[in-house]
């Protein structure tokens, strides 16, 4: 990952679940989870102009429609690095809609633009959640609703592609944080999602932590945003059941 991206990435952690902390509960948007709606807040490391034109990037990838593999979510998905996603999945068509910063009604606000369905996958890649909790203060329970509401979403407008649904990886440096274990209740949650057909659910989060359940900063620069060394640890643990998918 260049180092522009890294710094952008490593800018919005500290703003979504440092910095966070210390801005008046009155300036913080509450509910996010269920509220379809586009991104309305600035961010030092992502403006809503930039949010805008990554939105507009993505619907001419959607008129374009040649992609079999949808990777949708936040900046996690966001920021895959090139090399790692060319050997990974370039033989798949894949095509990466994931925008720094999306909560779960974001998500749902890009995914009903009538150009997005002009997109006909095979299967789709989600992950997001983790902003619900950064950056809107949502409890466990509530960001499961978005999640949901993004699977029910998906399952509509493709009905025919199967969803590799991720657990939210976990975050924070140790394993007994707060903002782990809201990551451990909602994956709880997550889980009951898997149809077994339609819907695969699979945590890979034990691929990134110590045998202690401590987060290093080799795998997570800021025990959040994956570096290159975490994103090389997903495409393995994802790549066999994403072939599975594509077949």
């Amino acid at each position: 990952m260049n180092l522009r991206i890294l710094s952008i990435l490593m800018a919005g952690a500290l703003a979504g679940h440092v910095a966070h902390a210390q801005t008046p509960a009155t300036a913080r948007v509450q509910t996010c989870a269920l509220n379809i709606a586009p991104r309305a807040q600035e961010y030092p490391w992502m403006s809503i102009m930039r949010w805008k034109r990554m939105h507009e990037d993505q619907l001419a990838l959607a008129d374009k429609g040649n992609v079999d593999l949808m990777f949708l979510g936040d900046s996690i998905t966001e920021g895959w690095p090139r090399d790692i996603w060319d050997a990974s999945f370039g033989a798949y068509k894949a095509g990466n809609f994931g925008i720094g910063g999306d909560n779960t009604g974001n998500v749902l606000w890009r995914l009903q633009d009538k150009r997005m369905a002009r997109l006909s996958p095979k299967a789709i890649v989600l992950l997001i959640g983790v902003n619900n909790f950064g950056l809107c203060d949502e409890n466990p329970e509530q960001v499961f609703a978005g999640i949901k509401a993004v699977v029910a979403a998906l399952r509509k407008q493709y009905p025919d592609a199967r969803i590799l649904l991720n657990a939210v990886l976990p975050t924070g440096e140790l394993a007994k944080s707060e903002r782990r274990q809201n990551v451990v209740a909602l994956n709880k949650m997550v889980a009951t999602l898997d149809d077994g057909r339609h819907v695969v659910y699979r945590d890979y989060g034990a691929a990134f932590v110590r045998p202690d359940g401590s987060i290093g900063t080799d795998i997570m620069g800021d025990h959040l945003h994956l570096t290159q060394k975490g994103y090389a640890i997903w495409a393995g643990a994802m790549l066999p059941d994403v072939k599975k998918l594509m077949k």
